[in-house]
């Protein structure tokens, strides 16, 4: 077992910097280059839609229904596996597995086709289980090695580090696509697909970094067949324990909807873009669409900054109230959206929201779990089961939607539904927390 003191810098930026490794991920394979990708391979084959387990289904709802299996797999498993990380005091080795696992599956999606589709949608899964798994550990880190006055700020550093690394990738593919022939690929395709395999190396590569300064909490516990059920027993106990923190639970319930929410515009926004706004042409939807990814990004940095400062002024809670109302308005806005520029005015304004209402989300967590609390593992494991159950209704229902109305609007429009609960949830919990 290491032993650290909390809230060394070294350790903390180690912490920030796996951020920047697996951050491409979310940018260059959820947001960018395969939404790009993944619309390419329908239109070229003149198809708006597949066979999906013999149902005829639009291509933009299988992506989505594949989102929510792979979601609702990391909410089964993240419990057993934050179990055996509390007891066994591995988180670092978890860590390093579900990085393995998404890092690889990103370099598989160079064999994706419409031929072989679902061994396709099955990388694209894994890669997302990687992702998704590894950031139950990481999370679960913040606690132990930042004092509470410490997490907000190295939290908004964990983000605005992920958000540089992911654009300086971005900005490597994109010239790779755009600029194929001079590479030596034979098509915007094939530079797409070396693309996933660039982000898979980026991320397992940076990962190092992290794991060398990272601390180790192994301990000489022995696993067994009861470990494996540990982590549904510490769900049950701290489900439970919810009842005694009245403004913790309260503020979970908040979080669980409008988290539904804005997972869902962040994974369907590119798929959103690329269909649905009316390009004058193939390159102008490839520049435009990864031009106001990129315009995301680099706003969302400063959004992340001044977020943190925002909630220094007038508290965590009234500040994700604001940021949630911000969302609505956007999801009104996206709905009128034809034409490139208006996309890139609403993806300007998601930028601002995006990054603030997950790096003080997190944090608001962080602060809000019992001090010296020794099962860290299993709050956020709580918190990020909370997280993907609420993404997998979010998913089914733009899927659904989108799939019964034709319109990809509809859905974006219904989610509104999400942000104003949440907003009612939130304002219910700064009550609670000004009584406590």
């Amino acid at each position: 077992m290491d032993l650290i003191k909390k809230g060394e810098k070294k350790v903390l930026n180690a912490w920030a910097f796996y951020d920047w490794a697996n951050s491409v991920y979310a940018l260059v394979i959820s947001s960018s280059i395969f939404p790009l990708f993944y619309g390419d391979l329908f239109r070229s084959a003149n198809q708006t839609s597949v066979s999906f387990f013999g149902i005829n289904t639009p291509s933009e709802s299988v992506i989505s229904y594949i989102t929510a299996i792979g979601f609702l797999i990391i909410a089964f498993i993240s419990p057993i596996l934050s179990g055996v990380a509390d007891y066994l005091g591995n988180k670092k080795f978890f860590m390093k597995l579900f990085c393995f696992i998404g890092s690889i599956s990103c370099m598989l999606l160079y064999f994706f086709n419409l031929e072989n589709l679902y061994i396709g949608l099955l990388f694209y899964m894994l890669a997302l289980i990687g992702f998704w798994g590894s950031l139950v550990f990481y999370n679960s880190y913040l606690p132990d090695i930042a004092l509470p006055e410490q997490q907000d700020a190295i939290s908004a550093k964990g983000y605005s580090l992920g958000y540089i690394g992911s654009v300086i990738l971005l900005i490597i593919c994109l010239a790779l696509v755009m600029k194929f022939d001079v590479f030596g690929f034979n098509s915007d395709t094939h530079a797409m697909k070396a693309s996933f395999v660039l982000v898979g190396i980026w991320w397992l590569g940076f990962s190092q970094i992290s794991y060398k300064n990272l601390p180790n909490f192994r301990n000489n516990n022995k696993i067994s067949s009861k470990t494996l059920f540990l982590g549904f027993n510490e769900l049950k106990k701290i489900y439970k324990q919810l009842k005694n923190y009245q403004v913790l639970k309260s503020y979970l319930s908040a979080f669980f909807v409008y988290s539904m929410a804005v997972q869902t515009v962040m994974i369907i926004a590119a798929y959103f873009g690329e269909k649905e706004v009316q390009w004058e042409s193939s390159s102008q939807r490839q520049i435009g669409l990864i031009v106001s990814i990129l315009l995301i990004q680099i706003i969302a940095v400063v959004g992340a900054v001044l977020t943190s400062k925002l909630s220094k002024k007038i508290g965590n809670l009234k500040t994700l109230i604001i940021i949630n109302i911000a969302w609505i308005l956007i999801c009104i806005a996206a709905y009128f959206i034809i034409k490139p520029v208006s996309f890139y005015i609403v993806a300007a304004l998601v930028g601002l929201v995006m990054g603030g209402i997950q790096s003080l989300s997190r944090s608001t967590y962080s602060k809000l779990i019992p001090q010296n609390t020794a099962d860290t593992t299993s709050f956020f494991s709580f918190y990020d089961v909370t997280e993907k159950i609420g993404i997998v209704i979010g998913m089914l229902v733009y899927g659904l939607v989108a799939q019964l109305t034709g319109k990809m609007q509809n859905a974006i429009l219904f989610l509104v539904v999400f942000f104003a609960i949440g907003i009612f949830l939130l304002f219910k919990t700064a009550k609670k927390e000004q009584s406590s």
